[in-house]
């Protein structure tokens, strides 16, 4: 089922294209988009659509309703919904119109991003129209022509649309006392010390699996992971700045015994703390694997 009410401005328009095989194997890719005028009976309901949905609201506002959350989308936000479940969307009731651009797009990047995000929740993020217009302008104008360059163009547009909705998801997502950051403190004053995932949780004030799943939301990493990392950067710096034995730095930084931190360190790293400390002292750290 597809039903829109049609109560839209006639400088509303809609560009649609069929992307080519190789376009479907792209990172980024905008199948449909364009600027939607809508008055304030404007109301879309769809069972479903194989793609993802990206608005951004500069005038008026509008409601999205999805698997029975319902968000408002007010003037300088914008939204990614994942399309694959039923949906309605339209003029918010408080609002006399909205306003809105609007891409559909898809691709394994769009995906990653989707998953970064936290969807299928439903969570409008504000973003300056200057940082959004000139990416959707570029797909608007770019859309439906043909060739390589084309589609190269539009696949960034695409891609710089969804990084600035991830960088200002970062930047307001995240406030001082998110069970996130509480857990990041804690884990910055405590980390020589024998903690766990358990501690980490207790002093965010949420449950273990909560504060996973949170870190893996925001941070793409566990808690666990997130230890681990943190005590490993502080051990190459002692490696690197102190001639203090491995099994000594070991402890300060966390580790009940030598043998488990040079375990975890070759693991992490794909070098030994021996092998890290003799490269850096050569002047060749920078050939050293490095995975955190």
């Amino acid at each position: 089922m597809y039903k829109i009410v049609g109560d839209i401005e006639p400088r509303s328009f809609w560009l649609v294209t069929t992307p080519s095989a190789s376009q479907l194997e792209m990172p980024y890719v905008c199948t449909e988009a364009g600027t939607l005028y809508g008055r304030q009976g404007f109301l879309t309901e769809r069972d479903g659509k194989d793609s993802y949905l990206l608005f951004y609201t500069f005038g008026g506002a509008g409601f999205v309703r999805q698997d029975n959350r319902t968000v408002t989308v007010r003037h300088g936000q914008m939204l990614l919904m994942d399309c694959r479940t039923p949906q309605s969307y339209g003029t918010a009731p408080d609002a006399d119109h909205w306003y809105h651009l609007w891409a559909h797009v898809e691709g394994t990047g769009v995906e990653a991003t989707a998953h970064r995000l936290g969807l299928p929740a439903l969570v409008p993020v504000s973003v300056s129209r200057s940082r959004i217009q000139p990416h959707f302008d570029t797909i608007v104008e770019r859309l439906e022509r043909e060739g390589i360059e084309n589609e190269e163009i539009v696949g960034m547009a695409v891609h710089s649309l969804l990084s600035g909705l991830l960088i200002a998801r970062s930047r307001t997502g995240s406030p001082t006392d998110s069970p996130v950051v509480l857990a990041r403190n804690f884990v910055a004053d405590h980390y020589a010390e024998p903690i766990k995932v358990e501690d980490m949780a207790r002093a965010a004030a949420v449950s273990p699996s909560y504060l996973t799943r949170l870190f893996r939301q925001q941070l793409e990493t566990s808690p666990h992971d997130y230890l681990l990392r943190h005590r490993i950067t502080h051990a190459k710096q002692l490696l690197m700045e102190t001639d203090q034995p491995v099994g000594a730095i070991a402890k300060q930084v966390g580790f009940a015994s030598e043998s488990n931190f040079s375990y975890r360190f070759s693991h992490v790293c794909g070098i030994t703390p021996r092998a890290y400390r003799s490269l850096g002292r050569t002047g060749s750290t920078e050939q050293a694997p490095k995975h955190d």
